[in-house]
């Protein structure tokens, strides 16, 4: 049985590997087996896959607000500029249904010389804890990842294209982008 848990684990972190490649060229990911195991597990998964041509037919929509404030028209415009966002949000009934080396697995798609860890936030004796990971082009901002692991909720937040900190928390509640992950990122950004 540990051969076959080993095998598993080598062809995972294959897949990871070429995910990795594609993240370097502003592809969004193919989702990674981790992500097959959470979503068989949780009682509630949320999953949204957009690309540039998604997001800036969502953006037309944002634009039938002419009452706006000019934050939300400065949300809105970097939204335009994106080029995907994607997000998986899975909840379990019970806590701790998923393992330290599960997390260890979705983080490792972020280590590459594109993407710099930002926060690594952990809770002693626990797989729980938030992590943001961003994308440095010429010293701008141009993709954030957040890995957000609560006790009972996982949230996967991947943001590419041009980001302005400033606005990080206006994407929250949109696109099925969690309010509460894209606060503490911004939180923590501004540190």
């Amino acid at each position: 049985m540990k051969r076959i848990e080993v095998w598993t684990s080598v062809l995972a972190l294959g897949i990871v590997a070429g995910a990795v490649s594609a993240l370097g060229q502003d592809a969004l990911p193919a989702p990674s087996p981790i992500e097959k195991t959470l979503a068989e597990r949780a009682t509630h998964v949320t999953e949204v896959t957009l690309d540039k041509n998604m997001l800036a037919f969502a953006s037309k929509f944002m634009d039938g607000d002419k009452d706006g404030d000019k934050e939300d028209k400065a949300v809105k415009e970097m939204i335009r500029n994106l080029k995907g966002v994607y997000v998986r949000e899975y909840e379990f009934d019970k806590e701790n249904s998923y393992t330290g080396a599960e997390l260890e697995g979705l983080r490792k798609y972020f280590e590459s010389s594109d993407w710099s860890p930002m926060v690594h936030e952990r809770t002693k004796g626990v797989a729980q804890g938030t992590d943001v990971f961003v994308k440095l082009v010429n010293g701008q901002m141009q993709g954030l990842f957040v890995l957000d692991a609560e006790a009972r909720e996982l949230s996967l937040v991947l943001i590419l294209g041009p980001i302005d900190i400033d606005k990080l928390s206006g994407l929250g509640g949109n696109f099925g982008i969690p309010k509460d992950a894209m606060k503490k990122a911004q939180k923590e950004a501004g540190k």
